[in-house]
């Protein structure tokens, strides 16, 4: 198995890219150009990543004004996680109501990468939605339409993986999903997963391009974006009851993946999974 250094590393090279920040229907408001460069240095020992960021001059016959971050890794945080294919994310660690809270989840596949970032104000409300969509330097790559109800639609099965912050053994298991629409035109969920096949059910009423599952204890939003990208959001974040983040990616019509950050009722972050799930014909 790979060390989480080596795991890191799969994101090495040179991508190209925009920030795109999101309205809370996950409507684009900004986009700003991006490249980012991960490099190893010292016999990948260190790592410098170095994200430049292109803003709108107020003079449109200006030239884009650069903000450049660089930073230099020679270990990885605790709030931060990676599987062996490079997927990770990183976020709270334990919820507290006078800070934010939130996550970032980053996908790679081939020469594409997608990373979203999920923010939550003190009061344990959506504040931010910001989408990366990446590519590699020199790759010409089509990206994906945004993410419809109907492409989600059909049956899944998968392959998850649960990773532990304590780095204790990982946990496999097959997943199903099944969504259709019922007579009522909400979408029915039914999901089965693990060794001893837990079921779960629900119901979400649909509003554009976002899905409520708001019928159960701690209901949840599902919001469908650009890219193939979707945002499961809580209603709201509050100590005294579990609660996930959860950031996915259709990367093919058959193909997706999803990234769920796990907390328990105290807040504390206890699990990150990672499922692959192709579409049956």
């Amino acid at each position: 198995m790979n060390s989480q250094w080596q795991n890191f590393l799969k994101n090495l090279g040179e991508w190209q890219g925009s920030f795109a920040q999101l309205s809370p229907q996950g409507e684009i408001i900004t986009d700003i150009p991006s490249h980012l460069t991960l490099e190893s240095l010292n016999d990948n020992q260190t790592a410098r990543l170095t994200l430049k960021r292109f803003y709108p001059n107020s003079d449109p016959t200006a030239p884009p004004e650069v903000k450049e971050l660089v930073r230099e890794y020679q270990s990885l945080g605790r709030d931060l996680l990676f599987f062996e294919n490079g997927a990770f994310s990183q976020g709270t660690i334990q919820l507290s109501p006078v800070s934010q809270s939130g996550a970032e989840f980053g996908f790679i596949y081939e020469n594409r990468r997608l990373r979203l970032v999920e923010l939550f104000n003190t009061d344990g409300l959506l504040e931010s939605l910001t989408l990366i969509r990446e590519k590699r330097q020199g790759t010409d790559i089509v990206e994906y339409p945004a993410f419809t109800l109907e492409a989600l639609l059909g049956e899944w099965q998968g392959e998850a993986i649960t990773i532990y912050p304590d780095l204790r053994s990982p946990e496999s298991y097959s997943t199903r999903m099944q969504l259709q629409l019922d007579n009522d035109h909400q979408l029915q969920q039914n999901i089965t997963f693990g060794v001893q096949e837990t079921k779960i059910s629900s119901k979400a009423r649909i509003d554009g391009s976002i899905l409520y599952f708001d019928q159960g204890k701690n209901p949840v939003k599902v919001i469908l974006l650009p890219d193939g990208a979707s945002a499961t959001i809580p209603e709201k974040v509050e100590l005294g009851k579990p609660f996930f983040f959860e950031a996915g990616w259709l990367i093919k019509p058959n193909l997706r993946q999803r990234l769920i950050r796990q907390y328990n009722h105290k807040g504390e972050w206890v699990n990150l999974t990672l499922v692959t799930e192709q579409k049956q014909s």
